[in-house]
């Protein structure tokens, strides 16, 4: 349960993206459990800072834990160098902080991991916790089926795969929204968890909601309440 909660508030190749792809968003959602009567809140938002660069938060609160996370990030030439990355929790037992500073004169991630060092290589392609979830999106917008990810997870490297599932409609308190359906792909010989989100077709590739299956069965979904995206509100269809 615990790495379900986790998971939630984490709540989600080197991409090419067109010139003016990046457009500012702001989301808030709830969350609901099956099996235990706790629900809580999430919002997500994309800003524009300067320089061409971009802000990317998260924040979470539930009965039990809050959680804040935020990446800036570049976008030059058509792809995504993340700059920073700061990762606070509290309240799951031990608090938890990751930083990092990507620096792409020296090619160094430097930072730390619930205060031990971190110091990885940076190679072009390489994407945080945050920015990874940025990169998803817009693939999806691409049109791509599949896509791989190397991200910095605490003080390591690992790639997160991902694929295309298909079209289906999802009914939010916005409205009934058309989106395309990805899971997290794992090795099943490793895990049993599962993983899917949903994206806005007509809203820029929103994520709308995501669901999530631990390896002990239990289950817990993340939906969209409101959004806007560069500026206009999230609409979809009524009944």
């Amino acid at each position: 349960m615990r790495r379900a909660l986790l998971f939630a508030l984490a709540l989600f190749s080197l991409p090419a993206l067109a010139a003016g792809a990046l457009k500012p968003f702001s989301a808030s959602y709830t969350a609901d459990w099956k099996q235990l009567p706790v629900s809580g809140t999430a919002s997500r938002s994309l800003e524009a800072i300067g320089n061409d660069q971009w802000k990317l938060s998260f924040e979470a609160s539930m009965l039990v834990a809050s959680l804040t996370e935020q990446s800036t990030l570049r976008f030059e030439n058509s792809a995504l160098l993340p700059q920073s990355y700061l990762y606070e929790r509290s309240g799951l037992g031990k608090g938890k902080k990751i930083e990092h500073s990507f620096d792409w004169k020296s090619k160094q991630v430097v930072g730390s991991d619930r205060g031990n060092p971190v110091r990885l290589p940076l190679n072009r392609g390489l994407l945080d916790k945050s920015s990874y979830q940025l990169a998803l999106q817009y693939d999806v917008a691409a049109g791509k089926q599949s896509m791989s990810y190397q991200v910095v997870d605490g003080d390591e490297v690992e790639t997160y795969d991902f694929r295309v599932l298909g079209e289906e409609v999802v009914r939010t308190k916005a409205g009934m929204v058309d989106a395309i359906k990805v899971e997290r792909v794992r090795d099943p010989t490793q895990t049993t968890r599962k993983t899917v989100l949903w994206f806005a077709k007509d809203w820029n590739y929103l994520l709308v909601r995501l669901h999530q299956v631990e390896t002990d069965g239990k289950e817990y979904q993340i939906m969209l309440k409101e959004g806007t995206v560069d500026g206009k509100p999230v609409e979809g269809r009524r009944d």
